[in-house]
């Protein structure tokens, strides 16, 4: 365990006697969360709390185009978007308490796309993507609403992608932390091809937990969809930061699976 020194003076009757208070340094994982497409921060903020109470230090934040910026949504760019994640990462990292090597970053949707290429940019140990979308490398600044027509997504997701014809899963291919992938089942927006592009391409990761949510749509409309998945990260992340304390063997093994009920250029 680090530790940290700090002079100090102890008064006493007639002055003061120097010392030196030697005392464990703070460290705790990071853990950035990026919303969706057309969400915002609140989406995270109670799972937030809920990993605070793991010894996490959590960061939420809205993205370019949304809440108090939303009069950019019509011309912002997915290179506007990930210049938002690249400086929110670099704020959490400054946070005294932040320990470097234990950064998480969890996102959902457009937010999993922005967190795979985070990667190719910054250390991350823990990779969350749920429903992780998929672009095509082109018109990086072209503004993001108008790439669903443009870059015909519909047809373009519903075929198998890998890391020959595609960036971000070539940044997933490099990747070698752990990784959560969740799908919804009745995911019409992200449909299972591109999950199962994403979970072929994590071929150097260090542990793959690959879960489904049956009769989830995208969104997660429904209560009962939002507590699984919730569940489901809280208890990823409690077993990697436990891990990573030494507490718990981590699981190592490869493409576990399983259901759960309820900048102005390309980065690359």
């Amino acid at each position: 365990m680090s530790v940290q020194d700090d002079v100090v003076h102890v008064s006493v009757r007639n002055g003061e006697l120097a010392g030196t208070l030697v005392s464990p340094r703070p460290s705790m994982p990071g853990v950035l969360m990026v919303h969706g497409w057309g969400g915002s921060q609140d989406q995270y903020r109670s799972g937030a709390k809920e990993l605070a109470a793991l010894g996490c230090v959590c960061l939420t934040f809205d993205l370019t185009g949304h809440v108090a910026t939303r009069s950019q949504r019509e011309v912002v760019t997915r290179a506007d978007n990930l210049a938002d994640v690249l400086a929110a990462y670099d704020f959490l990292l400054d946070h005294p308490a932040v320990d470097a090597s234990r950064i998480a970053v969890i996102g959902s949707s457009y937010g999993g796309y922005l967190a795979a290429l985070l990667t190719r940019h910054r250390a991350v140990r823990w990779l969350g993507l749920r429903a992780p979308a998929l672009y095509r490398d082109e018109n990086w600044d072209t503004p993001k609403k108008e790439l669903t027509e443009l870059q015909h997504l519909a047809d373009y997701r519903r075929q198998r992608h890998g890391p020959d014809d595609n960036e971000t899963l070539r940044a997933c291919s490099l990747f070698g932390g752990d990784v959560l992938l969740v799908e919804s089942e009745h995911d019409c927006i992200v449909p299972a091809p591109v999950l199962a592009s994403y979970r072929e391409s994590f071929a150097h990761a260090s542990s793959l937990t690959y879960r489904l949510i049956r009769g989830a749509d995208h969104a997660l409309s429904t209560e009962r969809d939002r507590q699984a998945y919730s569940s489901l990260l809280a208890q990823w992340l409690e077993e990697m930061v436990l891990g990573a304390r030494g507490h718990v063997r981590t699981r190592t093994t490869r493409g576990a699976s399983g259901s759960t009920p309820a900048a102005a250029v390309p980065p690359w």
